[in-house]
């Protein structure tokens, strides 16, 4: 089974330029609890997430207005291409302790994301077990600095 197969195809991206508020809008209008962030040419170069919001941005006195995302995103983003296996992302959610994992072309263009709740409906073809493994080792809590 391929990564394709299970991903989010429509995603949102926003640029580094982009004000935390409007990122934290377009969170909200899309239910989505991460953001993919490209540069001028479309590449990725980051990721926002919901957390880094709140613990970047707010509860350290950024003014959410005028501070762009590219003062509180994660910059060293790991992602996958679509052809890999399931279970080389499931390794690289459970390695780096992250729920969403980019899908990226040749290109370095987001052209998905996979995650957790992709693997939660799909646990039946991708395995119970596997499912619950991957879990289990992203929502381990021993200190690493990637866990969402």
């Amino acid at each position: 089974m391929k990564v394709k197969d299970f991903m989010i195809k429509n995603v949102c991206c926003v640029t580094p330029d982009t004000k935390i508020s409007d990122a934290a809008k377009i969170m909200n209008e899309n239910h989505i609890g991460s953001v993919p962030v490209c540069d001028n040419n479309n590449c990725i170069c980051g990721i926002l997430t919901d957390r880094d919001i709140v613990l970047r941005g707010v509860a350290c006195g950024k003014n959410v207005d005028s501070t762009p995302i590219s003062d509180i995103m994660s910059c060293n983003v790991c992602s996958c291409d679509e052809n890999e296996n399931i279970e080389q992302a499931e390794n690289k959610m459970s390695q780096n302790q992250i729920r969403r994992l980019p899908v990226c072309d040749e290109n370095n263009h987001v052209i998905g994301i996979l995650t957790m709740g992709d693997l939660a409906n799909n646990n039946e073809e991708i395995g119970m077990q596997d499912f619950c493994k991957t879990m289990s080792e992203v929502c381990n809590s021993n200190g690493n600095k990637n866990a969402e």
